[in-house]
């Protein structure tokens, strides 16, 4: 591992800007077709959204994560906050939101662990461009600034302005697909999406769709560099003309594929932030995702450093 930089505003290492949501998880043997009604097999409720998941797994894989974010005024937000605490993130930043409730989300998983999810934003939608522009005036700016498609445009917008014009390494996840200027896409150190969101991209901007080491070479034309997951195959990237591959790492059973995706993006950044080069935060995140899909639900079942560390080294791709 490289030498770890300092930040900005000690203390710092990233910043999540995006959306908190309470999950609710019905697992069923089978999705239900239309007109269908199913039995649970069973059901739980725990901390989600993209912007939460993704700062508890930029916490787990060792970074300092302070977290923006509003909430509502219910009894949702105050177990969103204790759980992003417990987690280890830094939660000032993260705001009540009157007369709105906190941002929920339906979740059904299968007996495969495969998952749909519907979600409804909740106070989500209230977070605007003059929240971020209060956080970096206030504390200045972290080694890297994430945020994902669950935030408003706008404040997305504006978290890369800032975070280019403070020197920050600006990450989007751009999950799920909306249209950002050209010259946000551009700032991007990486663009992370799946092969879905990857292909919607390059639709929405003009470019041949393909093969993935083929788009990401194309996206990469656009964006600083560009990560696509590829699920249990591992990831691919673009940088500066060059494309390379990570695999994906065995599991000894899929129990659970929610949020799989934002624990790779989460340690990724962390790993960014201490100062792996993208190819090692690539690695660590590959292993990180491994470990949650064993265990059921989203953030809670995200792997603490030294168990990912463990599974590298059983790899071999750690010393």
């Amino acid at each position: 591992m490289n030498e770890r930089p300092a930040p900005a505003i000690p203390g710092t290492d990233v910043l999540v800007v995006g959306s908190v949501n309470e999950d609710h998880f019905q697992f069923v043997h089978a999705f239900p077709r239309p007109g269908e009604t199913v039995s649970a097999l069973a059901s739980r409720r725990g901390l989600g959204g993209k912007g939460a998941n993704q700062a508890v797994a930029a916490a787990r894989a060792g970074a300092e994560v302070r977290f923006l974010a509003k909430v509502g005024s219910d009894a949702a937000a105050a177990d969103a906050v204790v759980a992003l605490r417990a987690a280890g993130v830094r939660t000032d930043a993260v705001a009540d939101e009157a007369g709105y409730a906190t941002g929920s989300a339906a979740i059904a998983v299968d007996a495969g662990g495969e998952n749909w999810v519907i979600v409804d934003a909740g106070a989500n939608a209230r977070l605007a461009p003059a929240d971020v522009d209060a956080e970096f005036d206030t504390h200045g700016a972290p080694l890297v600034v994430l945020t994902q498609g669950e935030t408003p445009a706008a404040s997305l917008e504006q978290a890369a302005r800032r975070a280019h014009e403070a020197g920050a390494r600006f990450v989007l996840n751009l999950a799920p697909v909306m249209r950002v200027p050209s010259e946000v896409l551009q700032t991007c150190d990486p663009l992370i999406v799946n092969e879905h969101e990857a292909q919607a991209v390059a639709s929405d901007l003009g470019l041949n769709p393909g093969a993935p080491t083929e788009l990401v070479a194309e996206l990469a034309s656009v964006a600083r560099s560009v990560v696509i997951t590829l699920g249990a195959a591992g990831s691919v990237a673009a940088a500066e003309g060059e494309v390379w591959s990570t695999a994906g790492f065995p599991v000894d059973a899929v129990v659970d594929t929610t949020g799989a995706g934002d624990a790779f993006v989460g340690s990724l950044c962390a790993r960014l932030a201490l100062g792996e080069d993208l190819a090692a935060a690539m690695t660590w995140a590959s292993a990180a995702a491994s470990l949650s899909v064993e265990r059921p639900g989203a953030a809670e079942s995200y792997a603490a450093a030294v168990e990912v560390e463990r599974r590298l080294a059983q790899a071999g791709a750690i010393a």
